[in-house]
C-alpha cells in the first residue's frame, strides 16, 4: 500500500510538471540549436555519445540547454548522475556525496558525475571541498552558471574544466520548439488542434529572445487557457500571444527604417539634453530586442560627437558601462545601458570634434606648403613650451600661407569653456 501510495504520488507529480519539463529531449537528435559545440563531429557530442565525459562547464543564458544536457548525459553514461545547487547545498552534503563517490567506485568501479548549478555560486569553503576529488578522479565535474564562468567561476575549477558557450537560440530552432508542442497536443488523451496565425508565431519567437523555457511557458499558457472551438481547435491569435508573453509588439524592425528612425530619436534626445525622451527610446529599443551592442557604439560615437571636450568623461563612461555589459549581461547590464544613456542626455554638449572636417576640406584645397622650419625634426630653433611658465610660450605651429587660420570651432560648454577661456588670457598675456 505505501509503495502504490508513492507510485500515485509520483505520477501527479509527473502530471503536474510544466509542459518544458515534459518535453526535455532525452537524446541529442530531439535536441534543438548549438550546432557549434554540437555538430556531427564536436568533441562534446562525442564525449556524450561514448561515455567520455570529463570535467565541463556548460555556460549561457537561461533555457538554452545546459540543463537539457545534463539529461541527456545521464542517459548516455554508466556513470551515476549526482545533481547539487551551489546555493542550496551544504558543504557538508558536498562531502557526504563525494564520500559515496569514493565508495562506489572502491565497490563497484562505477563513476560518479558532479552537476553542480549554479556554479559561479560556489564559495571557497565548497571549492575546498570538492577540488581534491576532481584532482585525483573520484568524481567527474560538470557545472552550468549563466554568467561568463571566466570572471565568475573560481579559477581553479575554469583551470580543471573544459568550457562550453551555449548561445540563445536560432529562430528556426524556435519555430521547430513550437511545432513540438503543436505535436504533443495533439497526441493526448484530450487530444486538441493548435492553430497559431503568422503573427503570433513571429511575436512568440521575437519575444522569447532565444529562450525554449520562456517559449514553452508562454504557448503552454495561451493553449491552456484559451477556449477550443467545437471542432476542439485552438486558435492562437496576436493578442494571445502578447499577453501570454506580457509583451506588446512594439513596432521596430531593426533591419528597416523603423530602426533608424528610433535610433534617430534616440540620439537627437541625448543631443537636446532630454532625459525623459532618451529613456523613452531606449526601453522602445530594448523592448523590441534590439542589439545592446549596437546601441552602446551609437552611445560611444555621441559621447565625441554631441559632449566631447565639453566633458571629456563622457567617452570613459559609455566604455567601461559597455564592458561591465559584456561582463554581467542582461538583466543586471540594463543598469550599465541607462548610466551611460543618461550620463551623455544631462552632460554639457559640444560638437566641436567635428573641427576635424574643416581642418580635411583646408588640407584639399591649399596649395603646396611646407612644415616651418622650427617645427622640423632636429631644429634649433625650436622653443620648448616645457622652459617657460606655465609650460606656453608664444609660438606660430601653422605654415606660413596658413597664419591666423581658425579651424577649431569651441563650444561655450562645461570644460572645454574652462580650458578655451584659459587659452585667451595665455595669449592676451
Amino acid at each position: 500500500m505505501h509503495s502504490e501510495n508513492l507510485f500515485t504520488n509520483y505520477s501527479q507529480i509527473e502530471n503536474n510538471a510544466p509542459l518544458a519539463d515534459k518535453l526535455r529531449p532525452k537524446n541529442l537528435e530531439d535536441f534543438f540549436g548549438q550546432q557549434p559545440i554540437l555538430n556531427e563531429n564536436s568533441l562534446l557530442r562525442s564525449a556524450i555519445l561514448n561515455d567520455k565525459i570529463s570535467n565541463f562547464i556548460f555556460s549561457g543564458p537561461p533555457g538554452v540547454g545546459k540543463t537539457t544536457l545534463i539529461e541527456i548525459i545521464s542517459f548516455n553514461t554508466r556513470s551515476k548522475l549526482i545533481k547539487l545547487n551551489a546555493v542550496l547545498s551544504s558543504v557538508k552534503e558536498l562531502r557526504s556525496e563525494i564520500a559515496n563517490a569514493k565508495d562506489r567506485l572502491i565497490n563497484s568501479k562505477r563513476k560518479t558525475i558532479l552537476f553542480i548549478d549554479e556554479v559561479h555560486r560556489f564559495t571557497a569553503v565548497q571549492q575546498d571541498a570538492l577540488l581534491p576529488s576532481i584532482e585525483n578522479g573520484t568524481i567527474t565535474f560538470i557545472g552550468a552558471t549563466t554568467e561568463n564562468p571566466f570572471f565568475a567561476v573560481n579559477k581553479a575549477l575554469v583551470s580543471r574544466s573544459s568550457i562550453f558557450t551555449l548561445l540563445p537560440l536560432a529562430e528556426n530552432d524556435l519555430q521547430k520548439i513550437i511545432e513540438k508542442v503543436i505535436t504533443h497536443y495533439s497526441k493526448q488523451k484530450d487530444s486538441k488542434k493548435v492553430y497559431l496565425t503568422q503573427d503570433a508565431i513571429s511575436h512568440l519567437i521575437k519575444f522569447s529572445s532565444g529562450d525554449a523555457r520562456t517559449l514553452i511557458n508562454a504557448l503552454e499558457m495561451a493553449i491552456e487557457t484559451t477556449a477550443a472551438n467545437d471542432a476542439k481547435e485552438i486558435h492562437i491569435n496576436l493578442s494571445i500571444a502578447e499577453d501570454a508573453l506580457q509583451k506588446k509588439n512594439i513596432v521596430y524592425d531593426k533591419n528597416g527604417q523603423n530602426h533608424y528612425d528610433v535610433i534617430s530619436a534616440f540620439i537627437k534626445s541625448i543631443r537636446g539634453s532630454d532625459p525623459d525622451a532618451t529613456l523613452f527610446w531606449l526601453a522602445n529599443m530594448l523592448e523590441a530586442g534590439e542589439d545592446p551592442n549596437f546601441i552602446f557604439r551609437r552611445l560611444l560615437i555621441s559621447a565625441s560627437e554631441d559632449i566631447g571636450i565639453a566633458d571629456p568623461n563622457a567617452i570613459v563612461v559609455v566604455q567601461s558601462c559597455s564592458d561591465a555589459f559584456d561582463r554581467v549581461g542582461f538583466p543586471e547590464g540594463l543598469y550599465f545601458l541607462t548610466q551611460a544613456s543618461l550620463f551623455l542626455s544631462i552632460s554639457p554638449k559640444s560638437n566641436s570634434a567635428k573641427s576635424i572636417f574643416k581642418a580635411i576640406e583646408t588640407i584639399k584645397c591649399t596649395n603646396a606648403f611646407d612644415v616651418p622650419l622650427h617645427l622640423k625634426n632636429n631644429s634649433n630653433s625650436y622653443v620648448n613650451p616645457h622652459n617657460y611658465p606655465g609650460n606656453w610660450v608664444e609660438q606660430e605651429y601653422l605654415p606660413k600661407s596658413l597664419r591666423g587660420l581658425k579651424i577649431w570651432e569651441p563650444n561655450n560648454n562645461g570644460w572645454e569653456k574652462t580650458k578655451y577661456e584659459e587659452l585667451l588670457r595665455r595669449k592676451e598675456n
